[in-house]
């Protein structure tokens, strides 16, 4: 039973308190020993679970992955590889896979989407990145503009697609490097905007350490930072903001 079911049993007189509090403490987790699925989280934030499948046992992932199937009608998976990709497609035909992004998911044909998020990246190696943003976004009900290899080193790429930028309810930039794309748009736009460093760079890059520097140190307002390389994160906050956007 969903909550709203449980709550409406309750006002209704068909279910008792007790009866309700007792259904609610058995299914806000679902206990599998080696994890303890939070199948009640979708309830509670608007998103549900997701699996984090790299570095997850086959047995472990394809379990985790037919439970939330099971529970939802689809599932989302991020930094999955081929490998497990085949694996989970043997029992699940339908599942789609993505190997630039690593996304894999079961999504249900019938989503509606609404609002509007730009996501942009400085260059070509960054999408990978910028794509878990963008499909991350889009499988929680957004629509997602791709504004890609639009770099500060070629600026009039971007100021090309200014207007497509700022009609969208938030923007991620994704960038490496000096990570200074974030910065730019945040003097173009008036939209909160998600800079996502990325690990892309040479050697004085740190492995995307400089990009979060510059990202965290911007002198342009309206700018939160995720982690190196959380294009996931930055694809879900953005859905937070576009939903309260568009009301929903």
């Amino acid at each position: 039973m969903t909550l709203q079911q449980i709550l409406e049993s309750v006002k209704a007189g068909s279910m008792a308190v007790a009866d309700a509090e007792r259904i609610l403490k058995q299914e806000s987790y679902d206990d599998m020993e080696y994890a303890k699925l939070d199948i009640s989280r979708k309830e509670r934030t608007g998103f549900a679970e997701v699996i984090y499948c790299s570095g997850k046992s086959d047995e472990h992932l394809l379990k985790i992955f037919e439970r939330l199937y099971r529970e939802d009608g689809e599932v989302f998976g991020t930094r999955a590889s081929r490998e497990q990709y085949e694996l989970i497609r043997k029992q699940f035909p339908q599942t789609q896979y993505d190997p630039v992004s690593r996304i894999i998911k079961i999504e249900k044909q019938d989503k509606k989407r609404s609002g509007k998020v730009a996501v942009c990246c400085a260059g070509t190696a960054d999408i990978p990145v910028a794509e878990e943003a963008a499909q991350t976004a889009e499988y929680f009900g957004t629509n997602v503009e791709r504004i890609y290899d639009v770099g500060v080193c070629g600026v009039h790429r971007l100021f090309s697609k200014l207007d497509l930028i700022q009609s969208a309810n938030c923007i991620v930039a994704v960038a490496g490097m000096e990570g200074a794309l974030a910065s730019v748009i945040g003097g173009l736009v008036s939209r909160p905007i998600i800079a996502v460093p990325t690990s892309v760079g040479y050697g004085a890059s740190f492995h995307g350490l400089s990009a979060l520097l510059t990202m965290i140190n911007s002198c342009a307002n309206g700018i939160a930072v995720v982690n190196i390389d959380n294009g996931y994160g930055a694809g879900y906050m953005a859905t937070q903001i576009n939903r309260i956007a568009t009301d929903q």
